[in-house]
């Protein structure tokens, strides 16, 4: 049986065009420091062409971890964020949870980026929460919470600890249905 991270197909494509913007808007920061390390970008550009069914799910899922490998070209912090967010964003064809991934190294790129880290970091996962469509909310909604199935990268791995899993419960947490009565 699929791990209930990786979402069916078609939500992972939703999911990959959101994941694309969310790195891309960190982008700079690794270009900055590694100008001529194109995997960051082409890992966005792979994602954005899997969301929109030009690339298939088996050769991306082959390619995956390329994108994520150019965190290696800076020692810059936030230039590091920016390019695993590219890399988790790459990933999403192989398992729709890689999307908040994307989200939570994109606000940790920011907040590294910035003066006011935890300001920059909040603003960018309200940016991210408000430029959801309804059917990613509804694909992402489908995701287990952080932490509570191992079988992806919502388990105990690198995204369940410290400012990565602060931004992933904070976007899964904007994803729940308000009670009215509470």
């Amino acid at each position: 049986m699929a791990s209930p991270q990786a979402l069916s197909e078609a939500d992972r494509r939703l999911a990959a065009l959101w994941a694309a913007d969310c790195a891309e808007r960190v982008l700079p920061l690794f270009e900055a420091e590694a100008p001529h390390d194109e995997r960051a970008r082409d890992g966005i550009d792979r994602a954005r062409a899997f969301g929109r069914g030009e690339l298939d799910a088996a050769e991306e899922i082959r390619r995956r971890f390329v994108a994520g490998r150019a965190a290696k070209s800076s020692g810059d912090g936030a230039a590091i964020a920016a390019a695993r967010a590219a890399g988790q964003a790459s990933g999403v064809a192989h398992m729709g949870a890689h999307a908040l991934g994307a989200a939570a190294y994109a606000a940790k790129a920011a907040a590294l980026s910035s003066s006011a880290p935890e300001e920059a970091r909040r603003d960018e996962v309200r940016w991210q929460i408000r430029h959801m469509s309804v059917d990613v909310r509804t694909a992402l909604v489908r995701l287990p919470l952080l932490g509570t199935n191992s079988s992806g990268p919502l388990g105990a791995g690198l995204l369940a600890s410290g400012v990565l899993a602060t931004t992933i419960r904070e976007i899964q947490a904007a994803l729940l249905p308000v009670d009215p009565f509470s």
